[in-house]
C-alpha cells in the first residue's frame, strides 16, 4: 500500500477507534449522575408503582452493557432515540439545533481565520516593534479574559449603552440572512476575539521558527524583501502548525459555544444541552455529547491529513 494511504487510513482508523471509546466513556458518565431518571420525571409525589413501571418502559432495568449497544447501534443508524422530557425525537430536535450551532460558528471562523493569518504576518513583518507588541499585547488580554466576560461587557456596552446590536441573539427560519447576521453579531464577535488570540499567536510562532532556517537567509541575501521572504518562503513551510491550530479553534467553535450561547439565548446545541443537563434528561445529553465529540475529533483527524499531506517529512516518520 501507498505510504501517505497507509498514514491516512491509520488516523482514520484510530479516530473511530477513539469515538468508539469516547462513547462508553460518556454512556458511563451519565449513568452515574446522582439521581433517579424516572422520579424527575414524574415528580416527587410518584408512586412506586408509577415510578416502576416508567424504569421499566424506559429499559432502565437492563444491563448497562445491553442498554450501551442498543443506544450505540441506534447512534449509528441515525436514531438518538426521544427526550425523556418532550417526547420528542432527538435526531430532528438536534438538527435545527446543530445548524444554528454551525451556522454562528461559520461566520466567526469568516471573519476570525483570515485576520488571525493576516495579524500573524503582520506581526512577524514588525517583529519587536511597536505594531508586534501591541498586537501581542491585546491577544494576550483577550486570551486572560474569560469569554462570558467578555460577552456580557460587549453586550452592556454595545447592546445597552449603544443600541447597535440585540443583546439576545434568537434567530429563526422566517429572518432574512441580514436580520440574522445582526442577530448574532455579538456572540460572533466574542468568539473571534477568543479564537483570534490562539491563532494568531500560534502563527507567529510558527512563522518565526521557519524564519530560522538557512534558505530563508539566502532568500534575504537575494535581495528579496522582508514580505516577500515572509509570504513566498516562510509562511507555506509553516502551513502545517497553522492548520493544526486553526482546525483546533474551528473545533471549539462549534464545541465550546456552550457558555457563548448560554450568554446569548442562542438557540444552538450548547443551550439545547444545558437545558437538558438541567432536567436530567439522559438520552439528549449523550446525544449531544456524542456529537460534539465527533466534530471535535473530525476536524482533529482533518488537521493530521492536511499536515501528512503538506509535510513530506511526516510521511516517512524514519
Amino acid at each position: 500500500m501507498n505510504p501517505v494511504l497507509k498514514l491516512l487510513a491509520q488516523r482514520i482508523a484510530l479516530s473511530l477507534f477513539l469515538l468508539l471509546m469516547i462513547s462508553a466513556l460518556i454512556f458511563a458518565g451519565t449513568m452515574i449522575l446522582p439521581g433517579d431518571v424516572a422520579q424527575s420525571i414524574l415528580g416527587q409525589s410518584a408512586t412506586p408503582e408509577a415510578l416502576a413501571n416508567l424504569r421499566a418502559d424506559l429499559g432502565l432495568n437492563d444491563p448497562p452493557l445491553t442498554r450501551y449497544f442498543e443506544w450505540l447501534f441506534g447512534a449509528l443508524q441515525g436514531d438518538l432515540g426521544t427526550a425523556l422530557t418532550s417526547g420528542q425525537d432527538i435526531t430532528s430536535a438536534i438538527g435545527s439545533r446543530l445548524s444554528n450551532t454551525l451556522f454562528l460558528a461559520f461566520w466567526a471562523a469568516i471573519i476570525a481565520v483570515p485576520l488571525a493569518i493576516f495579524l500573524g504576518l503582520l506581526a512577524v513583518r514588525y517583529k519587536d516593534r511597536w505594531p508586534d507588541k501591541l498586537i501581542s499585547g491585546v491577544t494576550l488580554a483577550s486570551i486572560s479574559i474569560p469569554e462570558f466576560l467578555i460577552g456580557y461587557v460587549l453586550m452592556y456596552l454595545i447592546a445597552v449603552k449603544l443600541r447597535w446590536f440585540p443583546s439576545v441573539a434568537m434567530i429563526n427560519d422566517s429572518m432574512s440572512l441580514w436580520q440574522k447576521l445582526n442577530s448574532i453579531a455579538l456572540p460572533v464577535a466574542v468568539l473571534t476575539l477568543v479564537v483570534l488570540a490562539h491563532m494568531m499567536r500560534m502563527t507567529r510562532a510558527a512563522i518565526l521558527n521557519v524564519m530560522q532556517s538557512a534558505y530563508i537567509e539566502t532568500a534575504e541575501l537575494k535581495g528579496l524583501s522582508t514580505f516577500k521572504v515572509i509570504w513566498r518562503h516562510a509562511f507555506p513551510n509553516s502551513v502545517a502548525p497553522i492548520v493544526n491550530v486553526v482546525m483546533l479553534n474551528l473545533a471549539y467553535l462549534v464545541v465550546g459555544v456552550v457558555v457563548i450561547e448560554v450568554v446569548f439565548v442562542y438557540p444552538g446545541m450548547g443551550q439545547y444541552l444545558v437545558d437538558h443537563v438541567s432536567k436530567r434528561d439522559v438520552p439528549v445529553v449523550q446525544a449531544c455529547g456524542l456529537i460534539f465529540a465527533a466534530v471535535y475529533i473530525g476536524l482533529n483527524m482533518v488537521a493530521d491529513i492536511v499536515s501528512i499531506l503538506s509535510n513530506p517529512r511526516l510521511r516517512h516518520p524514519k
